[in-house]
């Protein structure tokens, strides 16, 4: 498979709103050692690339200035060094960035096979929220089977994978989601809980749900990517070596805590961002995804929801869906 010189992209002409988003032409890149070029056939659109289009998250050293952090298509061309692929593979893959475009470089250590069944627009809906689920929540949190975890804006792409990973390794799942609707489709994922932040304290709730439960009250592992006011009450939901772990900040990184919550349960308090990973570090998330999870995609247990696709050139309209939240699931840009 050879590729052209040069190829349409979305690239950020200046940081600013969705109308920033403009299709053009450009070189196509070519893959340095350990890294493959991928003809990319569709994309996934996610909360960093809104950041970055923004101004507020620029893409680490080195890598791509175009958005996309996740793409599924197939190998056109190998750098030096690369035996785990061969041209013509289809796979997903987490990028560094540059998935907006015809043709994506991205470490080789960081594709994956296409699950049984799963078509291109699928599987592009896979790799950010997957690998930030899983290293988040199992690595880093480390949540185990008949622990209560709760993740914030459930019916995100993000939330959508967390309660059904959470669930198919045997945890209790609690939400909290911004509509009744949204909430329904939590439960229909596996939750045992969804509440409606709008409708009523979610604290509350959350305290009555684990009230009679077995070992006594209190959750023990929190993903949230809301923070700001969520954090202080949050902390004092965990109960005794309870682990709460940030990936993003919606409504603000500060907040007042009361940390004396930390010294008594001997609380852990986590944080990362998955692009500014090394190479190594991502390929370990990679290796861990391929021996957990994608034995469950295979299977069908469990599956990425999608709310919509949009064309490459309609970027810009898929940028303000995320923006509005009136999404439930994936927003995927198809290309080829």
């Amino acid at each position: 498979m050879s590729a052209p010189a040069q190829m349409t992209a979305v690239e950020i002409t200046e940081p600013g709103g969705p109308e920033v988003l403009i299709a053009g032409r450009m070189a196509t890149p070519s893959p340095g050692p350990g890294e493959v070029l991928v003809r990319v056939h569709a994309a996934g659109v996610n909360r960093p690339d809104v950041s970055q289009r923004a101004g507020s998250y620029p893409p680490p050293p080195g890598a791509s200035p175009l958005p996309g952090l996740e793409i599924a298509g197939e190998v056109a061309a190998l750098g030096d060094g690369v035996q785990s692929l061969q041209i013509g593979d289809k796979v997903c893959a987490l990028t560094p960035g540059g998935g907006y475009a015809e043709y994506c470089v991205t470490p080789a250590d960081h594709c994956l096979r296409l699950p049984e069944g799963y078509d291109m627009v699928r599987a592009a809906a896979l790799p950010e929220t997957f690998f930030t689920v899983y290293y988040n929540v199992f690595m880093r949190a480390k949540l185990t089977a008949g622990e209560r975890f709760l993740v914030h804006g459930g019916s995100s792409g993000i939330g959508t994978t967390a309660i059904q990973l959470a669930k198919a390794f045997g945890a209790q799942v609690a939400v909290t989601a911004g509509t009744n609707d949204k909430c329904r489709t939590c439960l229909e994922l596996g939750a045992d809980l969804a509440i409606n932040y709008r409708d009523g304290d979610w604290v509350e709730q959350a305290k009555a749900w684990t009230k009679d439960m077995a070992g006594g009250p209190g959750l023990d592992v929190i993903l949230d990517m809301v923070a700001g006011p969520y954090i202080d009450p949050g902390l004092r939901l965990l109960r005794r070596d309870g682990r709460y772990a940030f990936i993003a900040f919606l409504k603000g990184p500060k907040a007042e805590v009361d940390f004396t919550r930390v010294l008594i349960n001997r609380l852990t308090i986590l944080g990362s961002t998955l692009r500014p990973q090394t190479v190594a570090e991502k390929a370990a998330i990679a290796d861990n995804l391929r021996r957990d999870v994608w034995p469950l995609l295979d299977s069908g247990k469990i599956a990425p929801v999608i709310h919509k696709t949009f064309p490459l050139a309609d970027a810009a309209e898929a940028h303000r869906l995320m923006e509005s939240s009136d999404h439930i699931g994936k927003i995927i840009l198809t290309v080829a």
